[in-house]
């Protein structure tokens, strides 16, 4: 069969990632080559931004949605430099043999990505190679890009972002020492240790799941600084395991995806109002993750 090579950074394998990995498939045996870490964070460090998944994530979403190998090249200031027909001659052709290459109509490499599609399709009948660019899949009007889901992901807008990615947001992290207030009023929450390139949806109560090894519970998720109770602290986020007590998950890696926002972080009155809209939120979001 065929190699060829499917070429992107690929943050998230949202939708129009998927379409990019289906259309090189159709050709055959895949190959998706990518870059760790982003691009940015090497050239424009003041410009990175924050991620949607771990390298290790976007490996087996990438072969989940049909590569069959996924090659990481580690995105330096000395690669950086390589022109776009260093790029072709050492990565694509020397690196890899690419008998047929597939990218995005976005995609752009070499120096000051210098290196364009239309440079690529130009340069292709030189080097051997054929080349497919798969137009950018569109969802009401605008383009699916990891850009527009960061952006929905921030502004909290989660059931849209969970669209376009094909699958529930999620954020990973150990699960780290907080105040304790929540297990003190009947709440035990876990709370995330995070990166610091996380992408973390807007400041709210949400409705979701929290996974610990093979154990998975419906959620009531919290983001934000805990206005009601004096003090400053950070933000930080935190899921209770709806109808759990007893679990302990400190220092156990934790996941915590993202269904449905249910409401704004408020300032209550005092510790009754705040437990009043607590079971409401648990109900509510019970109610929601069982459907």
């Amino acid at each position: 069969m065929k190699k060829v090579l499917a070429v992107g950074i690929f943050d998230g394998v949202h939708a129009g990632h998927q379409q990019i990995i289906a259309t090189a498939k159709h050709l055959g045996e895949v190959t998706v080559v990518t870059f760790d870490p982003h691009p940015t964070l090497v050239v424009a460090p003041e410009r990175t931004p924050s991620a949607l998944m771990s390298v290790e994530d976007r490996i087996h979403f990438l072969k989940a949605a049909g590569a069959l190998h996924v090659e990481i090249i580690n995105f330096t200031k000395e690669f950086s430099t390589l022109s776009p027909e260093q790029f072709i001659e050492d990565i694509l052709i020397g690196r890899f043999g690419a008998e047929h290459v597939v990218i995005g109509e976005n995609f752009n490499f070499g120096y000051k990505a210098q290196g364009t599609p239309k440079y690529l399709a130009e340069m292709a009948p030189k080097y051997g190679f054929d080349l497919s660019v798969v137009k950018l899949q569109e969802d009401r009007g605008s383009t699916i890009s990891s850009t527009r889901i960061r952006s929905l992901i921030i502004d909290g807008q989660i059931e849209r972002a969970n669209e376009l990615l094909t699958r529930k947001f999620y954020l990973k992290g150990k699960v780290v020492h907080g105040e304790k207030r929540g297990r003190a009023i009947g709440y035990p929450t876990a709370n995330l240790g995070l990166n610091s390139l996380a992408t973390i949806p807007a400041d709210g109560v949400y409705a979701g799941w929290l996974s610990v090894g093979q154990s998975r519970w419906p959620a009531a998720i919290s983001i934000g600084t805990n206005p009601t109770f004096s003090g400053a602290r950070g933000r930080q986020v935190e899921a209770y395991a709806i109808d759990q007590i007893d679990l302990d998950l400190y220092d156990q890696e934790a996941k915590v995806e993202f269904g449905f926002r249910l409401r704004d972080t408020l300032k209550f009155d005092g510790l009754p109002d705040l437990l009043t809209q607590m079971k409401k939120d648990c109900d509510q979001a019970r109610e929601l993750t069982s459907k």
